[in-house]
């Protein structure tokens, strides 16, 4: 796991980044809407901590283009804002939680801790690609009647490029969700699981395939 906060006080992100590494999950932090945004759509965080005060783009505009691509990651506003009409606003525009400063340690990570929840709570039991049907609680990968085991990191590898089967999946969004940011494991070892679950599909007989794309990673596609 690990949270995102965009703050433009330095102090004030810093100050957050230790509340939360310590009571929660790792953090990393950024000072402007227009990094935010681009951190944001990475796919790499479980939870965005965001002001809206932010030089070079609002947070509110910042939540509204995020909700617009589809990116469902919560969202926990932190402001000094704090009039009606700005709760309304960053809730109607897709935040999870609005929190006023000045705010109490306590308070913020339980609010943290309370939008993952939910977000836990409205992940599928089951995904489905093509003819491919994974269930993350047990690791099971199915196609028809044939079902194979996988390992914990081939299940989720397989569950994020199910979730974002949209897009391509890159080697170091895989190094940062599967192993984690402090792991000294490298792109080979992505390679290697890759190759894992390409052996366990074909054992399927599926017609998903999961395809390279030289400088952006991979994605699954389905043959004809």
């Amino acid at each position: 796991m690990r949270i995102l906060i965009v703050e433009d006080e330095v102090r004030l992100a810093q100050t957050l980044s230790v509340i939360i590494s310590r009571g929660l999950a790792p953090c990393d932090a950024v000072y402007d809407g227009e990094t935010g945004l681009d951190y944001a759509m990475s796919g790499a965080y479980d939870a965005i901590v965001l002001d809206i005060m932010l030089p070079k783009l609002d947070g509110f505009s910042l939540l509204r283009r995020l909700r617009r691509k589809d990116n469902k990651t919560p969202v926990l506003i932190l402001s000094a804002r704090n009039e009606t009409v700005d709760r309304v606003y960053g809730l109607d525009y897709g935040a999870d939680y609005y929190l006023s400063k000045p705010f109490d340690n306590a308070e913020l990570l339980a609010c943290l801790r309370s939008i993952l929840r939910r977000q836990e709570a409205q992940t599928p039991e089951e995904l489905q690609f093509g003819d491919l049907r994974l269930l993350p609680s047990v690791c099971n990968l199915s196609c028809g009647e044939k079902t194979v085991k996988l390992t914990v990191k081939e299940k989720s590898i397989l569950e994020l490029m199910m979730r974002n089967s949209a897009s391509s999946i890159s080697k170091d969004l895989l190094l940062t969700k599967v192993w984690g940011f402090d792991s000294d494991a490298k792109e080979s070892n992505v390679e290697v699981y890759i190759s894992f679950l390409r052996k366990k599909i074909k054992m399927l007989n599926s017609r998903v395939r999961i395809a390279s794309i030289r400088f952006e990673g991979y994605h699954l596609e389905v043959l004809p």
